[in-house]
């Protein structure tokens, strides 16, 4: 199943209910396992972003289904990066 990184940063919201940070991952999980993908781990992070998640999902449209549902809540803005495993970058790289 694909990977992916997203980079999350707390809207003013997101910060003012900071006590619900834990809580919201924990739905977060359940909104990722509802459309057939996985939250693999979430990281509370210092410096650019706020929380780090790395996901597996089906497709890119499933990424982005789940990216706008969480970010529609209002408490964080979610940059997605595809990420490749090394095998996937061996096949990419035979195609050069």
């Amino acid at each position: 199943m694909p990977r992916y990184y997203m980079l999350l940063n707390w809207t003013e919201q997101g910060v003012r209910n900071a006590k619900e940070t834990v809580n919201r991952a924990m739905a977060a999980r359940q909104t990722f396992e509802k459309r057939g993908a996985k939250l693999t781990d979430v990281a509370w992070t210092m410096g650019l972003y706020d929380i780090i998640i790395a996901a597996e999902a089906p497709d890119d449209e499933t990424i982005s289904a789940i990216s706008m549902a969480l970010s529609g809540l209002g408490n964080v803005k979610i940059s997605t990066l595809r990420a490749f495993g090394e095998e996937e970058m061996r096949k990419i790289l035979q195609k050069l």
